[in-house]
């Protein structure tokens, strides 16, 4: 299958690196050659350079009937119009369009019937998943499941943790009407499956799954036991930074800065209980003005990678307990450790939603957990096919998974089921499976195809 990408950034370059490294024929369009060059330095890729919307750049790229476009510039307009010349011209399979501005989103049939097949906002998926880790203190990762009934966490485990010193089958004894399942736990960079029996230390960072409903009290194992958050600053009076503000304002108080003067007047009146401030992010009179040192959580949510990481080390210099930040380039995680507490990377999310709608599999979400080690979490369905029709009527444990793959949860008919040697797999079961290395997925894919 052909796959071409508009757009060398980030989020192409991302894309072109996972889908090459999953045999896929891949070409990245951008009318930047340096980094073009820097891709087809280190993958096995074609590359075309030239504006994506041009019919003459897309002809370079050899796009038929069965290529599948994928149009993630920058530019909203850019993408829709290629997506246009590709439907038109070279009658493609299937497109899927990165839109930063959602009112597009209402009318994709203005553009041509089918001439976007699946459009995607990463921007919505960042404001979800603040608002979730806000409202759940402690937890560094939330994503979900089986329609959002079932959650997988990521929560590192601090000094002053109930759990920290003691055998994981500990969360069964605190909270013995909760199920749960560890899926993995990271302790310095490093992956592992644990037992009953592991012991959990400081700073591990645990992987759990678990119905929505119980995200709240196993968290509360873990974290050390702060106040309750009630404060929030917000840098960035953007599209992400304005719908989180408007989605907490009514359960927080919240303050939000911006550079911007008009901006910031279109704000205070959308805005209700939000207070609006015009200003610089790191201006340390103007955070000391606003009481930073009082302040629980600071999320920079500029688009400017610098701001964002400078705003972050200033707010948790003067006091602000825990960062949240937008960060596209993660190398910058390394020059400030301890600063930022959580940062949410754009692109890994559109990595995710576009593997998911790649897979040839039955797979209904697929999300990539750490993008540097390769994570992933899969939600699948299972079908009788010829590596299948032998585990029918097995326990879920006698499925054999790759080193590193765990099944962390059965959904069955809307329920959700804890693994345990006692659970049979059975036909159209939906099976969550963590795998802490991305180069083992086909041997999982086979269960769902």
């Amino acid at each position: 299958m052909k796959i071409v990408i508009l757009g060398a950034g980030r989020i192409g370059g991302s894309l072109a690196r996972n889908l090459s490294n999953s045999n896929y024929e891949v070409c990245v369009v951008d009318e930047n050659k340096n980094r073009l060059s820097e891709l087809e330095d280190r993958l096995d890729i074609m590359t075309v350079e030239g504006s994506a919307s041009h019919l003459k750049t897309l002809k370079k790229s050899n796009l038929d009937k069965e290529s599948i476009i994928l149009a993630v510039t920058s530019n909203d307009e850019v993408n829709i119009v290629a997506c246009q010349i590709a439907k038109k011209f070279f009658h493609v399979k299937k497109t899927i369009c990165r839109f930063k501005d959602n009112s597009y989103f209402e009318n994709l049939d203005i553009f041509g019937e089918g001439v976007i097949d699946i459009p995607i906002s990463p921007e919505d998926e960042i404001t979800t998943h603040l608002k979730e880790l806000i409202d759940h203190p402690g937890a560094n990762q939330i994503e979900s499941f089986a329609n959002g009934k079932v959650k997988l966490v990521s929560v590192k485990a601090k000094k002053k943790g109930k759990l920290v010193g003691r055998e994981l089958k500990g969360i069964k004894e605190d909270m013995p009407d909760i199920d749960a399942f560890v899926a993995s736990i990271y302790r310095k960079g490093n992956p592992f499956i644990p037992a009953g029996d592991t012991i959990i230390k400081e700073n591990d960072e645990i992987y759990f799954i678990s119905s929505e409903s119980n995200i709240g009290p196993i968290v509360e194992e873990f974290r050390d036991h702060e106040d309750q958050y009630s404060r929030i600053m917000i840098a960035g009076g953007g599209k992400v930074g304005f719908s989180l503000a408007k989605g907490i304002e009514k359960d927080y108080n919240v303050k939000l800065i911006d550079s911007d003067g008009e901006r910031c007047k279109v704000l205070s009146k959308e805005l209700e209980k939000t207070i609006v401030l015009n200003g610089s992010a790191t201006d340390e009179s103007l955070l000391k003005s606003e009481n930073i040192a009082n302040i629980d959580i600071f999320c920079a949510l500029t688009d400017d990678d610098e701001t964002n990481v400078m705003s972050s080390l200033l707010a948790k210099k003067m006091g602000a307990k825990k960062t949240m930040i937008i960060l596209n380039n993660p190398s910058y995680l390394g020059l400030v450790p301890g600063f930022i507490d959580v940062y949410i990377a754009p692109y890994r999310l559109t990595v995710s939603s576009v593997l998911q709608d790649l897979r040839e599999s039955d797979v209904a979400q697929d999300v990539i957990l750490k993008v540097n080690t390769g994570a992933e979490a899969i939600e699948g369905i299972v079908h009788a096919n010829e590596f299948t029709s032998s585990l029918f009527g097995k326990s879920i444990k006698e499925i054999p998974l790759p080193e590193g793959t765990a099944i962390a949860a059965i959904i069955r008919h809307g329920e959700l089921i804890m693994p345990s040697s006692s659970v049979e797999l059975t036909l159209n079961d939906h099976l969550v499976v963590f795998l802490s290395d991305k180069n083992n997925v086909n041997e999982i894919e086979v269960l769902f195809k």
